[in-house]
């Protein structure tokens, strides 16, 4: 009696597993989401994928002591909450986070490098108007996207 209930819970784990298995493959399939209307966090370690994930995105590098970067955030804010379903945005904090602005060659913040299928294509160094941005990355939005 013992082993056929081992029996019957290994089938049930192996089930999960497999349910588990066919939707995370499901998932990584389907084409990322363009953003919820707020930047993404990105760090030293997931920049490469988030990055991958979206035809168009749009990166603030920063500090927290940055008072020009304190002007641009809530562009970037704004911006995302605007282009929601079309443009995503991503901040990443130069201090916490060095790898990656090494390897763009950031050395001034705020700097906003815009995205293209996964390649830097505009970049933008300073603070600046909201309406200077978004002429960064609007011209590499697809026609659909355009407002």
């Amino acid at each position: 009696m013992t082993e056929n209930n081992e029996d019957h819970e290994l089938e049930e784990i192996q089930r999960r597993k497999i349910s588990e298995m066919l939707q995370r493959a499901q998932t990584q399939s389907q084409p990322a989401r363009i953003s919820n209307g707020k930047p993404i966090t990105l760090t030293d370690d997931c920049f490469a994928s988030e990055v991958a994930k979206h035809k168009l995105i749009v990166v603030d590098f920063w500090a927290p002591w940055c008072g020009p970067c304190r002007m641009v955030g809530p562009l970037v804010e704004q911006l995302a909450a605007e282009y929601a379903g079309k443009v995503a945005f991503g901040k990443i904090n130069v201090d916490d986070n060095q790898m990656i602005p090494s390897q763009f060659g950031v050395q001034g913040i705020p700097t906003l490098i815009v995205f293209k299928n996964g390649e830097p294509v505009e970049t933008l160094v300073g603070a600046c108007p909201k309406s200077h941005i978004e002429s960064k990355f609007k011209p590499h939005m697809e026609k659909s996207d355009c407002r």
